[in-house]
């Protein structure tokens, strides 16, 4: 969370200057359930304070133009992270993490004023940009990937 904080507010003053100004977080809808705390608080606690962030951010930039919104994937992504969990498999469990440049790139080329405070979802944001086939993305062809763990 501070080093969501400290780039914003270091980028700010560049920001303004920008024709398309975005800050993109990658963090999730908050959802306060005590089942997101249970096993891991901390990891828990630092996602939801960046969406926070993103919150803060929307309403203090807002009059520069500059919008702020969060990113989150709608299944699990094959990271190097998701390989340490038991239970998953990232060859089969998962989309690749072109998903989320994909639809990170959907996000930032809109304009940025009217679409600040928002939480996306990778898939939900490419299907607003008439996306329908999201088989290229799967790790393993004909797999069904799960969803993510915070959703």
């Amino acid at each position: 969370a501070r080093g969501t904080f400290v780039c914003a507010a270091a980028c700010h003053v560049h920001l303004k200057l920008a024709e398309n100004p975005h800050i993109l977080t990658l963090s999730p809808p908050i959802d306060l359930a005590p089942k997101w705390f249970k096993a891991h608080s901390p990891y828990t606690i630092s996602k939801y304070a960046m969406s926070m962030c993103t919150l803060g951010f929307a309403q203090e930039f807002e009059a520069d133009g500059i919008a702020a919104n969060s990113l989150w994937p709608a299944t699990l992504i094959a990271t190097a992270a998701l390989a340490v969990i038991p239970g998953i498999d990232p060859d089969r469990d998962c989309r690749t993490p072109e998903i989320m440049a994909d639809a990170a790139h959907a996000i930032v080329t809109r304009p940025a004023r009217g679409t600040t405070g928002r939480f996306f979802l990778d898939e939900a944001v490419l299907r607003e940009a008439g996306m329908t086939d999201f088989t290229s993305y799967l790790t393993a062809p004909g797999s069904l990937p799960k969803a993510d763990l915070f959703l």
